[in-house]
């Protein structure tokens, strides 16, 4: 848990979850390159949308899997992020469950 508070604690990526909330609405301006809701969102479109470097997404996005909150899918040479639902409504109840 303390990992993905971790993560979170910066805003950057705690606004790029919220982006993953809704891929197809947050990201409309970007031609997906696979199906946003199967795999996730390109990095190439969250650097984009973000401003930021490419390597410091990059570095973003690995926090945010090893906190276990996102999923990596390769497609052909690009990477893309979607968030791991599952694992946020265990934080979720485990945070409720600490209060």
């Amino acid at each position: 848990m303390l990992e993905a508070f971790k993560a979170l604690a910066n805003p950057v990526r705690m606004q790029i979850m919220r982006w993953l909330r809704e891929p197809d609405r947050e990201f409309a301006d970007y031609e997906p390159i696979a199906d946003r809701r199967v795999v996730g969102v390109c990095v190439s479109h969250i650097q984009a949308r973000s401003g930021l470097a490419q390597s410091t997404v990059s570095s973003y996005m690995a926090a945010l899997e090893r906190a276990g909150l996102v999923r990596s899918t390769r497609v052909g040479k690009w990477t893309h992020y979607r968030r791991d639902e599952e694992r946020l409504r265990r934080l979720a109840d485990a945070i409720g469950e600490q209060l």
